[in-house]
């Protein structure tokens, strides 16, 4: 089966890129696996205080997850996986992408606050030819009724 592999973070326009996952999953009989990274230096403290740290943030994760899943569970009929990954965000997306050879579409969400498209999406398109799959860009003020109308 073929998944769509969409990042989740703290953007106004990963929710776009979650709907277009979703909603091309469930019109082609696909997957999503949600990829959220979390970034080594969140941990640079004392052994004890860093694991604290890293619990916390995995919770956080799964609870910013769960609103997307019951989403894509009610209204498209699709059971996302998540995959949380620890180190820097555009090495762990091509590694997600290397390890699972059911991704076959990247789906990123950019930025529509007239500072370019984000960070992901500038290093991604940057390393667009190494990736063996195509990125689909969502633009992050499209609107949910234009997103169903393309998917």
């Amino acid at each position: 089966m073929r998944k769509f592999l969409v990042i989740l973070d703290d953007s106004r326009e990963c929710l776009n890129a979650m709907r277009f996952a979703a909603m091309r999953a469930a019109h082609t009989g696909g997957g999503v696996t949600v990829l959220s990274v979390i970034a080594p230096e969140e941990f640079n403290h004392w052994i004890g205080v860093g694991e604290i740290m890293r619990a916390e943030a995995r919770e956080r994760i799964e609870v910013h997850y769960e609103v997307f899943a019951k989403w894509m569970r009610d209204r498209q009929n699709v059971q996302p996986e998540l995959v949380i990954r620890e180190g820097e965000a555009v090495a762990e997306i091509m590694a997600q992408v290397s390890d699972d050879p059911d991704i076959g579409v990247l789906v990123l969400g950019a930025g529509s606050e007239g500072k370019g498209p984000g960070p992901l999406v500038t290093a991604l398109t940057r390393q667009a030819g190494e990736l063996p799959i195509p990125i689909t860009i969502v633009p992050g003020e499209m609107s949910k009724e234009r997103l169903e109308a393309i998917t």
